[in-house]
């Protein structure tokens, strides 16, 4: 994959906003991969790739961790999930779904989901979540 999908300049104001700004899901998973604490991994941050900023990435592995909130579960949200995920797979980007309430709820649930991705290299990793919110 070429560098220059990664962190594009005029993404730079956007990745900052969303840094300074995490939802409350983020912050949470977010205490828990800083610093390589899962497994030694770094992960960054809403890091971009292309045109889209991705919640967690950890290079190291080619792994976008992608959560997901209300606005997620509706028709449009779930095409611009679908049209993500398509596109940072064909540059061999692997991609795992979380609900917010998840990270809530189980966050050792969600943590074990990346361990898993970490060893999986097909890049049809699956969304472990049970179920989707407001099912």
């Amino acid at each position: 994959m070429k560098l220059a999908h990664h962190n594009q300049p005029e993404l730079k104001s956007t990745r900052k906003a969303l840094r300074d700004n995490l939802t409350p899901a983020e912050a949470t998973l977010w205490r828990a991969l800083q610093n390589s604490q899962l497994d030694g991994r770094k992960f960054r941050r809403q890091h971009s790739i292309g045109n889209y900023v991705i919640d967690f990435y950890c290079p190291a592995e080619r792994l976008a961790v992608e959560l997901d909130g209300h606005g997620h579960y509706t028709v449009s949200g779930e095409a611009a999930d679908m049209e993500r995920t398509k596109f940072l797979q064909n540059i061999s980007v692997r991609v795992v779904r979380f609900e917010n309430k998840m990270v809530f709820e189980q966050i050792e649930f969600a943590l074990e989901g990346i361990r898993q991705a970490f060893r999986n290299n097909d890049l049809t990793t699956p969304n472990p979540s049970l179920k989707k919110e407001g099912s």
